[in-house]
């Protein structure tokens, strides 16, 4: 793909993202939002399902061929070269809280890999774009600190119960030998690390919408992404972001019997 079409690309993941945020911040912090349960038992609103409905518009008018696969309303298009993956609230338990800590996650994949992908922190104004080669934050190149070592290290995740339920002698280690760790979770933990603030990032369980969006603005600012056991993120349903020095030392924490 040549840098023009790339371009391209990019320009309609941010407008993606600045539309949808027209539709989720109303929503924000209102006194009367509905919060409705899922199958799953995970909440959902009408700024999750109007968001989506807004990019989904938004797509079948740019590139009528692309599919899209969406986490409220699934999948169209199958078998598309190009693909469009869509959150349009990830951490929608932060959002119904009114916590800032929520985004919206948009990635288009070609042939299955991702391409470009965005996380839009609607309410603090924050819009990281990368394609896996570069990333910028607002406009501004972005690339990770260095992190010193691991035992001075702050590491993140969603949720601890589902570090301690699904790995629970590998997480412990890491908790052990790290400085800190807090649940900053969903993309903004994962905003932390493209920035610098935060060392790592590890997540247990992850969807394909919550997972993919990350990786071309991670791996654009310098992070290594894998699956929990070291594997490949493309495909995993787990997620572990750091800076390359001490991503290896993580996974070996978290798989105290060897990674896959």
């Amino acid at each position: 793909m040549n840098a023009a079409e790339l371009s391209r690309y990019k320009d309609f993941a941010t407008l993606l993202a600045r539309e949808s945020a027209k539709v989720i911040l109303p929503y924000f912090a209102a006194p009367d939002l509905k919060v409705d349960e899922k199958s799953d038992h995970t909440p959902v609103t009408a700024a999750d399902r109007g968001a989506e409905m807004r990019m989904r518009e938004l797509i079948a008018q740019h590139f009528p061929t692309h599919g899209i696969l969406g986490e409220e309303f699934g999948e169209v298009n199958k078998g598309a070269s190009f693909q469009w993956v869509l959150d349009p609230v990830d951490g929608t338990k932060s959002f119904t809280a009114n916590n800032a800590q929520f985004g919206t996650l948009i990635c288009l994949l070609c042939e299955g890999k991702p391409l470009v992908g965005v996380i839009n922190l609607p309410a603090t104004g924050q819009l990281l774009l990368g394609d896996g080669e570069s990333a910028t934050l607002n406009g501004r190149a972005l690339r990770l600190r260095e992190p010193g070592p691991l035992a001075k290290a702050i590491v993140c995740t969603t949720d601890l119960a589902d570090c301690e339920k699904c790995f629970p002698e590998g997480w412990a280690a890491l908790k052990r030998s790290v400085r800190r760790v807090f649940t900053w979770g969903d993309c903004y933990g994962y905003y932390l690390v493209a920035s610098g603030g935060v060392a790592a990032m590890c997540d247990p369980v992850m969807n394909a919408w919550d997972l993919l969006p990350l990786i071309p603005v991670l791996r654009g600012a310098g992070a290594k992404v894998t699956g929990w056991d070291g594997g490949v993120a493309e495909t995993a349903k787990s997620c572990v972001a750091a800076h390359p020095s001490i991503h290896g030392e993580i996974i070996s924490l978290l798989n105290p019997q060897g990674a896959a």
